[in-house]
């Protein structure tokens, strides 16, 4: 009975063993498959705000970083090649607070960073067109800017925009714009009834079509999207949203809304974000790909992509920390059954899809002249904006100029002041 005993555990012993070496050897497996998939198909990430965090850290200072090696960041050179990412979407973001204020001039320092870091990094390339992201070697940099806000209810600085490389706008972000709704209720600025996409902000779209500059509909509220979808002749993403039907965050996506998205052809790039992720305990590996899971039974593999959000939110899932684990998200969802092919298109070919065909739509409106729409001034209208008028006319419309609490240039000073910066650069 003893030895009959002592057998019986040690072939217990050796089958536990035997599974724990098998469970080794299939993870070690599954890693250098997703390894290997993704030197083939280098990731696209929709999202990093890499850009707020220098700002907060460094004072964009970049001669003060080695972005090979940042402390305190989710996102540097090393990270993102030991991640294998091929493709950054970074944002030039700025607070809501500065809506009506400094907004414009935030963001085109924001972008200053950003053209600075992707020109001057051997490693990098800034990117302005599909063909370059699918052909660059190295990491090729998109410029997005998150929020709406960034152009001051103005076409002609999205158009300026457009010229200094941006490829993508959010049309909101946590504030709603005059002319677009936030998923956001903290800030009470411009809220209305039933108008979440006004004909200034069907403008703006239209304007995105013609320019060939991606629509991105994370932050925007529900309705807005909607309405964004019923109006764009191409396809929109969310560049960093999660499945509502899992996490019932506002921030994330519901259903319906995927379906319509489907319709669109466009992308839905899941955010990693802890509180998009689970409403509720921890966030994990295992947690992301459930979303990734529902998506594709939702819409299918071919409308799904990555946004990580790094360095744009605090909590990240055990396991997804940083940029260089997202090898760790291709191995789970190999292990639950995706194909590479599926995998393929999630890590970049749809991106790539959805971005060439924002280009077709571009190159169908070749003959449309940009558009002069302005948004009517009682819609825009704050404490800093000015109405252009001749000295001594008090109001336009019967509304008065506003001079932002403290003095502005005046006509005369302005005229000196342009005859100066001529005069020295003669």
């Amino acid at each position: 009975m003893l030895f009959s005993r002592s057998v019986g555990g040690c072939v217990l012993l050796s089958f536990l063993l035997l599974a724990f070496i098998y469970g080794v050897m299939s993870d070690s497996s599954l890693r250098n498959r997703a390894l290997e998939l993704m030197k083939k198909y280098p990731l696209i990430d929709g999202h990093n705000d890499l850009a707020l965090r220098l700002r907060i850290l460094h004072n964009n200072q970049l001669s003060k970083v080695n972005l090979h090696t940042i402390k305190d960041v989710a996102t540097d050179i090393n990270r993102l090649i030991a991640g294998h990412v091929g493709g950054e979407m970074f944002a030039a973001y700025v607070m809501c607070t500065a809506q009506g204020k400094d907004a414009v001039r935030l963001t085109l320092e924001q972008i200053d960073l950003l053209r600075r870091m992707c020109t001057e990094s051997p490693e990098m390339e800034l990117i302005t067109t599909a063909e370059g992201l699918n052909n660059t070697k190295r990491i090729g940099c998109l410029l997005s800017v998150e929020g709406g806000h960034s152009i001051d209810s103005s076409l002609p600085t999205l158009r300026m925009l457009y010229q200094l490389g941006v490829r993508s706008m959010a049309l909101t972000h946590s504030c709603n714009t005059p002319w677009a709704e936030s998923s956001s209720k903290y800030y009470l600025d411009y809220r209305r009834e039933n108008n979440s996409l006004t004909e200034f902000g069907k403008a703006v779209v239209s304007e995105m079509n013609r320019l060939g500059m991606i629509i991105d509909l994370s932050h925007s509220s529900w309705a807005t999207a909607k309405a964004t979808m019923d109006h764009s002749r191409a396809p929109v993403i969310f560049s960093h949203s999660s499945a509502y039907k899992i996490c019932n965050h506002t921030r994330n996506v519901p259903d319906d809304l995927l379906l319509q998205l489907k319709k669109n052809k466009g992308l839905i790039m899941v955010n990693f974000h802890d509180k998009f992720i689970v409403c509720h305990g921890q966030a994990s590996v295992s947690t992301v790909a459930d979303h990734f899971d529902h998506f594709r039974h939702v819409v299918g593999a071919e409308m799904i992509g990555i946004g990580g959000d790094f360095d744009g939110a605090v909590g990240f899932p055990q396991g997804l920390e940083d940029v260089s684990h997202y090898p760790a998200l291709i191995q789970e969802l190999l292990r639950r059954g995706w194909t590479e092919e599926e995998l393929a298109a999630v890590l970049r070919l749809n991106f790539i899809r959805v971005f060439k065909e924002v280009e077709k739509v571009r190159d169908s409106l070749r003959d449309t002249p940009p558009s002069e729409v302005e948004i009517p001034f009682a819609e825009a209208n704050n404490s800093c904006r000015l109405i252009l008028r001749p000295p001594g006319i008090a109001t336009v419309g019967g509304v008065h100029a506003r001079n932002c609490q403290r003095g502005l240039v005046t006509v005369n000073a302005l005229i000196w002041t342009i005859l100066l910066v001529c005069g020295s650069l003669s």
